[in-house]
């Protein structure tokens, strides 16, 4: 890496740490076994797209799942287990994020949803008790706030062209490998951060 002027980070498993086998155990819990297969770190089903992309209401989105697990769940219990993908903050990576605003410009590029996106201010609020996930970033960007979600190269030129970033002066850290191969495709340097790695590892 040289001459890095920017850092984008993803979110979930980057500073945030999430969990898909609570995920899917919750959902079975109300009897769809089949979870795993409609929504995973690799793979999306349109459903979970279109939320992402905030092309479907909250509302629209639970009648949608409603239908296609057909099973009669009410929103809070799709919304409940929904949410225990999401665990809590990794402190060290907000303290990392603390030093390395000195040095860089900081983004945070996130593939969610207006759902995870209330209860992980409210996870920040508890956990850290004061100020906003905002605080560490420059900008942060949402998927459902901007129309298209990783691994589209669509969001990653917006954020690029907003910010008058140069992709070879620009590092991107995730842990998804799809998300890493649109960015070094587009002329950023990437850093896969692999299960076990946290940016604090990392010699940035």
């Amino acid at each position: 890496m040289e001459n890095i002027k920017a850092i984008i980070f993803d979110f979930g498993g980057v500073i945030l740490d999430l969990d898909f086998k609570k995920l899917n155990r919750s959902f079975a819990e109300l009897g769809v076994t089949n979870f795993e297969e409609m929504y995973s770190q690799k793979k999306a089903d349109p459903l979970f797209e279109r939320l992402e992309e905030g092309k479907i209401t909250e509302a629209e989105f639970y009648d949608a799942f409603r239908r296609t697990v057909g099973i009669n769940l009410t929103d809070d219990q799709i919304k409940n287990g929904w949410n225990t993908l999401l665990v809590a903050y990794r402190e060290k990576a907000l303290n990392t994020l603390a030093v390395l605003k000195n040095k860089y410009r900081l983004y945070m590029l996130s593939n969610t949803n207006s759902i995870h996106l209330a209860a992980f201010r409210k996870i920040y609020q508890d956990q850290v008790g004061k100020g906003s996930l905002a605080d560490h970033f420059d900008k942060i960007y949402y998927s459902h706030e901007m129309g298209y979600r990783k691994p589209g190269k669509e969001i990653y030129e917006h954020v690029l062209r907003e910010n008058n970033l140069s992709p070879a002066e620009t590092l991107f850290i995730d842990d998804s490998l799809q998300n890493i191969n649109t960015a070094s495709a587009l002329g950023l340097q990437t850093i896969h951060l692999k299960e076990g790695m946290g940016i604090e590892d990392l010699n940035l």
